[in-house]
């Protein structure tokens, strides 16, 4: 069914002090949450660093992923897990995004550390997070989580990449985690072959543009 998206909000404030140069502290941004809010995090590794070095890695955070979710459970729609980022498209059920993020990344970021002898914060300061309240910014969003590594030039088709979400939106495999039919509801009869061509269709097309605007108009 489609999202059904509420209009009242309020603000959830937590940690809501950063400490500049010279130790003052001054307020956060409050991040707005309500129950059933959607949003798309980014999370980056310190210093852009790889926060992903082996394929052992990539495994860990999902587990941790499931593992969270057991504990304030939430929907995950699309996830990409780039070498020093990541990209969430959560909806939060009863439990504020915040609990979520930290225990994730404090869980990931004990395990990194401990195996690669580190210390010190693995991601780049606050996580990244946006509300989602449409529906056309819910695919809109999905969309580019999973473009992201043929953007990056890491691979030429989004199925080519082992780290993310799309190869459950095309059947491939099932991942308990991921509600993908929460996208896939938007297309007629919940097509996966629709949902191929909104992501890869419209993508080919603006890479068809780019190269005509480089060649001056010459094909």
């Amino acid at each position: 069914m489609p999202l059904n998206f509420k209009f009242y909000k309020w603000l959830f404030v937590s940690n809501n002090l950063e400490y500049k140069r010279g130790g003052k502290a001054i307020a956060r941004q409050p991040r707005i949450w309500y129950p059933g809010a959607v949003y798309h995090v980014v999370a980056r590794g310190n210093r852009k660093e790889d926060i992903f070095r082996q394929i052992e890695d990539y495994k860990v955070y999902m587990k941790f992923l499931k593992k969270v979710n057991e504990k304030y459970p939430f929907k995950l729609y699309s996830y990409c897990l780039m070498g020093n980022h990541v990209h969430l498209q959560i909806a939060t059920i009863d439990s504020e995004i915040w609990k979520i993020m930290k225990s994730i990344h404090w869980m990931y970021s004990m395990y990194f550390n401990e195996k690669y002898d580190l210390t010190g914060h693995l991601f780049q300061g606050r996580y990244y997070s946006e509300i989602i309240d449409t529906e056309s910014y819910l695919l809109q969003t999905s969309k580019y989580i999973h473009l992201n590594p043929v953007k990056a030039g890491i691979v030429e088709k989004p199925i080519q990449y082992p780290w993310s979400s799309y190869g459950v939106f095309m059947g491939l495999y099932k991942n308990d985690l991921v509600d993908e039919n929460a996208i896939l509801c938007l297309f007629q009869n919940g097509s996966r072959d629709l949902y191929r061509e909104y992501v890869e269709g419209v993508w080919r097309c603006q890479v068809l543009l780019i190269n005509y605007e480089y060649r001056g108009g010459c094909w």
